[in-house]
This record gives structure tokens, C-alpha cells and sequence, in this order.
């Protein structure tokens, strides 16, 4: 009797050991096969074959923009999986375009689109020219300055997509709501009121540089919500075209970029490089370079730019006189009619 026993016990046990077995195999297949496991992203600019092998685990954000979400290019067809998220829902008001919105705002947004600090999030604009590119880095710069850690620009945009023949939708993707709270970085960001201070009490404190072209920095011309013409105390000019040598809207290899980057005037150990340009948009780009791609340190935004500051009556150079400034205009809306 005992022995019919103690067999009988070894049999139920023999059986139970193989099925545990069977069923840890089994959902460790199913775990495997249920959810990639992606990489970081491997660096902030992409091109579209980089794209292309990360769409199952990348959130795309199309910024491209319409007079409406239904009616921007994205619903004429997408990257598979891509967001709707048009660049003004990104920017200021008409008469302040650069100014950040409200924290709640843009957490808001980034709560629509689904995404966490730690989304690898890809933003594609047109790609069509290199101040286009001033979208998706605004953007970036946006999102970064609001916490969000893995993030990237598609180089060249939906040109360069569409050269690659990257396959298009129009479906539709609807994600999860995400619980993101913003934690801005303060470190990003250059204030009007940080920039009056350096310039009254330490001008050495940082190097403000101009990415707008030529004539814009010289108060030849000026951007119409613009108070007057002119630029910041002591800034150099640097125009964000600089990093598009052959007029497209797509950034060069990173050795032509270095290169171009030592055109630059020289920063003193520890100063500061502050971009700004009329709206935080252009200003954008240089940011984008060399903080993103070229990794220099220290480097910041002014998001307001020279609209922001011209309209708070700060102090400004090259400003031309007033007959020179109505003469001015008189020429931009002789040449626009």
C-alpha cells in the first residue's frame, strides 16, 4: 500500500513539474514575441533608412503644417503610425510667435499625443528648405525644455522620406493618453530678464549670437511684429543658412558641420552661447547643431528673440534712425506690391 502510494505521488509530481515547465516556456514566447525590445535612439538627426528600421518602436510626430489638422499634408498621406501635430499648435500668439506657451498647454498637447519622458519620439517636418528645418528644432527644443528624454529630427523631412521611397498611410493612429508632467529645464532656456541682467552687470556671461540673416542683424530690415530694427548688445551674427551650404533643407555630415562650426567666433571656458533670431525659430537651428549634434556645452535659447525683446523696449544697436526706419518700410511694401 505504501509503495502504490509513494508512486502515485511521484507520478502527480513528475507531471506538474512538466507542465510548469511547459507554461514558462510558453509565456516567455509570448512575452518575447508581444513587444520589441528597441535600442535608444541613436543619435538626435536621422536619416530615413535609420527611421525606417525604428518605426515599430519610435512615436512619429508630423509637424507639417495646413490651415487645419484635417487639411495639413499629413491627411494626404503619413509615415505609418505618425501624429498629427501642426507647428502653430507649438508657438505664441500672432503677435508674439516665439513665446512659450503655458506650462499646462503643452502638457496638455504632449498628454494627447501619447507621450512620456521617455518616448523615442522622431519629428518630421517638409524638409524643403533650411529654414524649414526651424520647425522640427523649435520643436525638439520644445520638447526637450519640457523633460522629455529621447528625441530626434528626421533629416530632410518628408523630401528626403519620400526620395527613399519610405512607404506612406492615411490611416489613422489613436494613441493612449499618457500621464506626462512637464518638468521644464531651466538650463535650456534663456530669459529676457537673465539677458538684461548679463548685459547690465556681466556681459561676459554668455556669447549671444544672431541666427537671422545678414540684413536683419545690420537693422536693414526688421520682422513685422518686431517693435524696431536691430540686435542684441554685443551679439555676433552667425545665419542659420550657414549649416545648409547647398540650399537644401538637409544638414550635411557631421565633418562638414564641424567644419562649419569654426567659423564661429571663440567662447571663453565656461560662457555661455545664447541663439535667438526674431522668434525662436531660426535661432532654433544653430541651437539644434551644437548643443544636439556637435554636443558643445552650455549652449541656450532665447525663445522670445528680438520680437519679444524689441516689444518690451529693451536696449538695442544698430538701430537705424526713424527716417531711415520709414524709408525702410516704404521699400519692403514698394517691393511687395
Amino acid at each position: 500500500m505504501w509503495r502504490m502510494d509513494t508512486s502515485n505521488l511521484l507520478f502527480r509530481a513528475r507531471r506538474a513539474v512538466a507542465a510548469f515547465i511547459a507554461l514558462a516556456a510558453w509565456a516567455l514566447s509570448q512575452g518575447a514575441s508581444a513587444a520589441p525590445r528597441c535600442a535608444p535612439l541613436p543619435g538626435a538627426l536621422l536619416d530615413a533608412a535609420q527611421l525606417r528600421a525604428l518605426l515599430p518602436c519610435v512615436r512619429v510626430v508630423d509637424i507639417r503644417q495646413g490651415d487645419d489638422i484635417a487639411d495639413a499634408p499629413w491627411a494626404a498621406g503619413h509615415i505609418p503610425g505618425a501624429l498629427a501635430a501642426p507647428y502653430a499648435l507649438w508657438r505664441g500668439p500672432a503677435d508674439d510667435p516665439g513665446r512659450l506657451l503655458d506650462r499646462s498647454e503643452f502638457q496638455a498637447l504632449v498628454r494627447k499625443l501619447g507621450l512620456t519622458r521617455d518616448t523615442p519620439v522622431v519629428l518630421v517636418a517638409d524638409g524643403g528648405s533650411p529654414s524649414d528645418f526651424g520647425a522640427p528644432a523649435r520643436v525638439y527644443w520644445t520638447l526637450k525644455w519640457l523633460g522629455l528624454r529621447q528625441l530626434a529630427i528626421l533629416n530632410g523631412g518628408m523630401q528626403a522620406w519620400n526620395a527613399a521611397h519610405g512607404p506612406l498611410t492615411r490611416d489613422s493612429a489613436t494613441p493612449a493618453r499618457s500621464g506626462f508632467v512637464a518638468a521644464p529645464q531651466a538650463a535650456l532656456d534663456a530669459t529676457r530678464e537673465q539677458i538684461a541682467q548679463w548685459l547690465a552687470h556681466d556681459p561676459g556671461a554668455a556669447q549671444l549670437l544672431d541666427a537671422r540673416p545678414r540684413a536683419f542683424y545690420l537693422g536693414q530690415v526688421k520682422a513685422p511684429a518686431a517693435w524696431q530694427p536691430g540686435t542684441l548688445p554685443g551679439a555676433a551674427d552667425f545665419a542659420f543658412s550657414h549649416w545648409f551650404p547647398d540650399g537644401s533643407g538637409t544638414l550635411p555630415p557631421l565633418p562638414e558641420l564641424q567644419r562649419i562650426a569654426r567659423e564661429l567666433p571663440p567662447r571663453a571656458a565656461g560662457q555661455r552661447l545664447v541663439s535667438f533670431c526674431n522668434t525662436g525659430h531660426w535661432a532654433a537651428i544653430n541651437w539644434f547643431v551644437l548643443s544636439e549634434v556637435l554636443h558643445q556645452p552650455g549652449v541656450e535659447l532665447y525663445p522670445e528673440s528680438m520680437v519679444g525683446w524689441s516689444r518690451a523696449h529693451q536696449p538695442m544697436v544698430h538701430v537705424p534712425s526713424r527716417g531711415a526706419q520709414l524709408w525702410g518700410q516704404l521699400q519692403q511694401t514698394w517691393k511687395s506690391l
